[in-house]
């Protein structure tokens, strides 16, 4: 594309790309496609946004279209790549002047000339750094600024490159700008102070912004330097809330206070000379009086976190014996020990608890206006680092950590002063700060405070008064309680407090948000952690719950925020789960509402999924009553568990373990709930995390009604299952297994012919001496049940696979039983090493030489497991076999016990019927070996018996013996 013809051409069509008319719009986007691949259309570009004087949407689309070239075509290997030649060209067009007047476009430049430099600098580009060097030395303010805002972008760029030789470069790149960065900063900050000394606040937004730039590139340089900026901040004092600068102050502030945070976790041991100075700094404006009308809420924040990561700091505790520390983490420690001094302390635990750990005004608002907002506290994960309360919080609980022998006294004398005095607003608020304080520190005062006195003397009435202007104390009361419930409180004590928070709900102050100038019975949501607690018991509570259950039933339906119907679905899902089947008489209601409760939430995914985890509960309390749940229960499991449905990205972990938990308590199958299971086969082939899940899904539709799962679904899930045994790990191919062996024991002849393509591999593992014990232990339970179960089936097995192996069908059975002789060690079940014995016992009598080469290897499997399963009477000395099961009796509880569900008890019969609980292996042996007497004749079976050793002969007969 020759540049001078062509100029006038891709001017034109950019121009017409510009229009708002479609018509135009798109043959011009079109035309500006098609040449994106011709040599010298980016050097067009460059001339075009360059040129001053053309339109400024003109020039805006031209650096788009060139900065979305450098991805495409810039790198050697890329499909139409740029020519070496042009691309020197376009280097050197593009650093030859830093003068663009408009903001936008000049960030463009930036941008794109750092995405050049993150191809090609240092090596194709070395002159890069240099030139931006020079000039941001300039006097020309524009291109000054110009260039210091590319030094950003390109620095922040190449810092952003992660392999071994970018980082090593980037760092000699580091060390070489560090110092100039640095002066370039102080420059211009103090040329930014003293503008606004003398009062040019024009010139001071502009120094100020090349102040911030020179702090970006600085920034980008620290973590990667082994040197950090000193500590120093542009002072506040001089400049007001009205101020033109304060916002951009602001934001130059929060950087330097990044600065330290981050060069403070990547490189604490460097930044060791800088902890005294940084502490100073930080407690000084935050904790003293200097801070008084200067600071504001993030940087509050970001000076709470600088003290937090230094008082935790794991590189400045010296360890347990104090001759294997570090000399770095000793001189740190010493530091902290000289800065941290009681007086210190002592002001920075009063100031959090008195000042900080105030509602503020908006706050006390919201708690008037919206009270359901209010009771949604943002808390967890990283919200510490961005907003005051839970940075406050974590940073009182890490100081009184570290410093609990100075903080406890202070804290214990802030509560004792409070006792007893006359409620006023002031008295009110430092309560609520100080109960605050003692909740979170808990565990810290554990062997410091009576709590149970104290709860009985003083909180318990605390609770008990009604007055609307104790509303705040008697909610933080309530959450002191929830939090030293599992820290040290007497079970004895619980009913007195099952009571009050009866009363709380009982309350008829305590109405919801459509009465919005009331409390809200929502705020006491964390009452109910005497519940979700280790010590709960489920009789202390029983005369309260259908009490409670119904207030929080009302709650539920007259809330309205998303985020509190789940919090209320999440405290009822913990009662239900705690009580169990005893919450039956109470649930009516609840089910009635709760259909209502998914339609409403149908753009309310995370809502949905809290519905989910209450009905999971719900299904396991009604136990095979929750089959009259079945007319919205399954509809929900289908919606949840259908992957082409867009919700289950949200619902599906959920659904799973609500469809399993409602087939473990269904009493029988019925239709719906066998036709949900065309889901299945998807989610085989997602191979999630959730397959071990799928597989028990499958197991309990086994175990509910084998016979017609097995013959609509069989074929497919056989096939699923050939498809998932390619690509799978060890433990899941076990699991793979483990449901085909289910269903072999569940119904031996339909189970084996269903699942027959996948018992060749099986069989050939036997053979082939599969290496993975657990495996292994897998293949011969699997061919133990068929050849026990149904052996005319093993019988054809045994034909079609000499057939592939060319063998006889002898041949191959002695080969199968010398391997599972052999391997007998790799079962561990006793349930499975019985198996083994009766499936080989069940070989005899024969005439089969091969079989009778095999007799001492099968008596010795007999013997092993024999040792495993019976029990020696001491009265009688008789054996009997342990794990015979004659009849089913329904368990006797205690109160902790969960009652069996339906598919317990089906387990449970399945297993009268099973040999492995229905034979006595020690009947079974010695009728085989009578029966195998009599066909061979005195003389054979003594030869035969001569070829078991002596003492396996004799354990054999000690065993036998009385029979």
């Amino acid at each position: 594309m020759d540049i001078n013809s062509a100029s006038s051409v891709v001017l034109q069509a950019l121009t017409q790309a510009t229009s708002q008319d479609t018509a135009v719009l798109k043959p011009a986007e079109e035309q500006l496609k098609q040449w994106e691949t011709q040599p010298g259309f980016y050097s067009v570009l460059l001339n075009i946004f360059n040129n001053h004087l053309l339109d400024v949407n003109v020039r805006w689309l031209a650096v788009l279209y060139f900065k979305n070239g450098i991805d495409r075509y810039w790198r050697r290997v890329a499909p139409h790549a740029l020519s070496e030649e042009e691309k020197t060209l376009l280097r050197a067009g593009l650093i030859t002047n830093f003068n663009e007047p408009v903001n936008q476009i000049a960030t463009q430049i930036a941008v794109l000339i750092a995405k050049v430099a993150r191809l090609d600098c240092p090596r194709q580009w070395p002159e890069l750094i240099p030139i931006l060097l020079e000039s941001v030395k300039v006097q020309d303010g524009l291109q000054q600024h110009r260039a210091l805002l590319t030094f950003y972008h390109v620095t922040k760029t190449l810092a952003s490159k992660r392999l071994a030789t970018d980082k090593k470069l980037f760092q000699d790149l580091a060390s070489g700008i560090y110092s100039f960065a640095c002066s370039l900063w102080n420059h211009h900050t103090a040329t930014f102070l003293q503008q606004v000394c003398s009062g040019d606040e024009a010139a001071a937004i502009n120094s100020l912004e090349r102040t911030l730039l020179s702090l970006k590139v600085l920034y980008n340089g620290a973590v990667f330097d082994t040197r950090a900026p000193a500590p120093a901040s542009p002072s506040g004092r001089r400049v007001g809330p009205s101020s033109a600068c304060r916002e951009k102050l602001e934001k130059t502030i929060i950087l330097y206070t990044k600065v330290l945070l981050d060069f403070l976790e990547h490189h604490p041991c460097p930044f060791i000379p800088l902890i005294q100075r940084s502490l100073e700094f930080a407690v000084s404006y935050v904790f003293t009086e200097v801070g008084e009308g200067v600071v504001f809420e993030r940087f509050i924040v970001q000076c709470m976190n600088l003290v937090k990561m230094i008082v935790k700091n794991d590189a400045y505790k010296p360890a347990k014996n104090i001759e294997d520390s570090k000399p770095e983490s000793l001189e740190a420690h010493k530091i902290k020990m000289a800065f941290f001094t009681h007086p210190t302390l002592t002001e920075i635990g009063r100031r959090l608890v008195s000042h900080y750990f105030l509602l503020t005004e908006e706050e006390l608002a919201m708690w008037e206006e919206d009270p359901e907002s209010f009771a949604v506290e943002e808390t967890g994960g990283d919200s510490w680092k961005y907003s005051l309360r839970p940075c406050t919080e974590v940073l009182f609980l890490d100081v009184f950590h570290s410093y609990s022998q100075t903080l406890t006294p202070v804290l214990l004398e802030m509560v004792q002063n409070l006792q007893g005095m006359l409620l006023t607003a002031v008295i009110s608020s430092s309560l609520m700060t100080v109960y605050n304080a003692v909740g979170l520190a808990a565990y810290e005062l554990f062997d410091n405070v009576d709590f149970d006195l104290w709860f009985k003397n003083h909180l318990l009435a605390e609770l008990q008064v009604s007055h609307h202007s104790y509303k705040l104390i008697r909610r933080r009361v309530i959450w002191l309680i929830g939090q030293w419930i599992s820290v040290k409180f007497k079970s004895e004590l619980r009913p007195l407090l099952y009571e009050a928070i009866l009363g709380l709900m009982q309350d008829p102050d305590l109405v919801v948000s459509c009465c919005p100038k009331k409390n809200n019975p929502v705020t006491y949501l964390n009452a109910t952690s005497p519940v979700d607690d280790f010590e709960f018991r489920t009789e202390q509570f029983l005369p309260y719950l259908e009490s409670i259950f119904g207030l929080l039933f009302q709650l539920l339906q007259q809330v309205t925020e998303c985020d509190t119907k789940m919090q209320v679905l999440h405290v009822i899902s913990c009662v239900i789960e705690r009580v169990n089947i005893q919450i039956r008489p109470y649930v009516g209601c609840l089910v009635q509402y709760l259909p209502l409760l998914w339609k409403q939430s149908e753009e309310h995914n995370m809502l949905r999924c809290a519905i989910l985890t209450t009905l999971v509960h719900l299904v396991q309390g009604l136990g095979a009553e929750s089959k009259n749940l079945y007319p919205f229960l399954l509809p929900v499991i289908q919606l949840s568990t259908d992957l082409s449905q867009p919700p289950h990205v949200y619902l599906l972990e959920d659904g799973l373990e609500l469809w399993l938990v409602t087939l473990e308590n269904s009493p029988s199958i019925t239709p719906e709930l066998l036709r949900i299971f065309q889901n299945m086969s998807a989610l085989l082939e997602l191979s999630s995390e959730n397959l071990r899940t799928c597989f028990q899904i499958i197991n309990a539709y086994t175990y509910l009604s084998a016979t017609e799962f097995l013959q609509n679904y069989a074929e497919g899930l056989c096939r699923s299952f050939c498809e998932l045994l390619k690509d799978i790990t060890m433990e899941g191919q076990v699991q793979v297994l483990k449901v085909v062996e289910i269903a072999i024991k569940v119904s031996p002849h339909l189970g084996a012919h269903m699942f027959q393509p996948l018992l060749p591999d099986v069989f050939r593992g036997i053979l082939d001496g599969e290496r993975y014990p657990v495996v292994m232990s897998t293949y011969l339970g699997i061919i133990g049940r068929v050849l026990l179960q149904n052996s005319s089936f093993f019988s054809s097995l045994l034909t079609q696979m000499g057939a592939e192996f060319n063998q006889e069908m002898d041949q191959l059975l002695g080969g199968l039983i010398e391997m599972w002789v052999d391997r007998m060690d790799n079962i561990t079940q006793p349930e499975r090493r019985k198996l083994s014995s009766l499936a080989l016992l069940s070989l005899l009598p024969s005439d089969n030489s091969v079989i009778q080469d095999k007799f001492c290897g099968i008596i010795n499997v007999c013997v092993e497991a024999l040792h495993d399963v019976m029990t020696e009477d001491p009265e009688t000395s008789t054996f009997k076999d342990c794990m015979l099961m004659t009849h089913f009796e329904e368990p006797k509880l205690t109160d902790d016990e969960e009652p069996p569900t339906e598919q317990d008890k089906r387990k449970k019969l399945l297993a009268l019927s099973d040999p492995v609980h229905s034979v006595s292996l020690q009947q079974c042996a010695y009728e085989k070996l009578k029966a195998q007497q009599l066909l061979m004749g005195e003389p054979g079976f003594q030869a035969l018996m001569e070829t078991v050793d002596t003492e396996i002969v004799r354990q054999l007969q000690e065993f036998l013996k009385g029979l």
